[in-house]
């Protein structure tokens, strides 16, 4: 039971390592994100995926912001294929004080229930385009990504813009997948 205790605390704090928006890291904060314009959904271009959506099709996230100020997130996708298995994921967000909304820390539920999991993880808004068309969602420990539009589709030259970016910041852009996306 020790050992679980360790554990868990070992990993919260590794998650929560990066939520002061003046830390360092090789991933900038964007522009002051305006939360009302940033509202809405969010079609996942292209990812370092983490183990729950590696294998996703048609992954869309969407953003509420709550009375609280915190964001309500719903990632959903299907695994595998368009046909494939429906996934849906609802952590929360909280925008850090300081980081002009660029910094969150978010946090899941334990699996089954609704309790909150004790630990906040790093969500770093690295840029957010003027329009709010584009986003890109990355970690200061260069691990996860995600880079959004609002439309399902994105030109190959803009891509290649965007993941120069991310290249930039110091990502392995060679773990960039494109995630297959087709709506009706």
């Amino acid at each position: 039971m020790i050992r679980l205790l360790l554990c868990v605390v070992s990993l919260g704090l590794t998650a929560c390592a990066n939520l002061n928006p003046r830390a360092p890291s090789p991933v900038p904060l964007a522009d002051p994100v305006d939360l009302q314009r940033f509202q809405g959904d969010w079609y996942v271009i292209a990812h370092i995926p983490t183990d729950r959506d590696r294998e996703a099709h048609n992954a869309i996230e969407n953003y509420v912001v709550n009375d609280d100020g915190s964001i309500a997130m719903t990632y959903t996708n299907r695994l595998g294929g368009f046909d494939g298995t429906p996934k849906k994921m609802t952590p929360t967000g909280y925008p850090v004080e300081g980081s002009g909304n660029a910094l969150w820390g978010i946090r899941f539920h334990l699996p089954g229930t609704a309790i909150p999991w004790p630990f906040r993880y790093e969500y770093r808004l690295g840029h957010v385009e003027p329009d709010y068309s584009v986003m890109i969602v990355a970690r200061s420990k260069l691990d996860y990504l995600w880079l959004f539009a609002r439309e399902p589709q994105m030109r190959d030259a803009d891509y290649a813009r965007y993941k120069k970016m991310i290249g930039d910041w110091g990502y392995d852009t060679d773990k960039l997948a494109r995630v297959p996306q087709r709506w009706p």
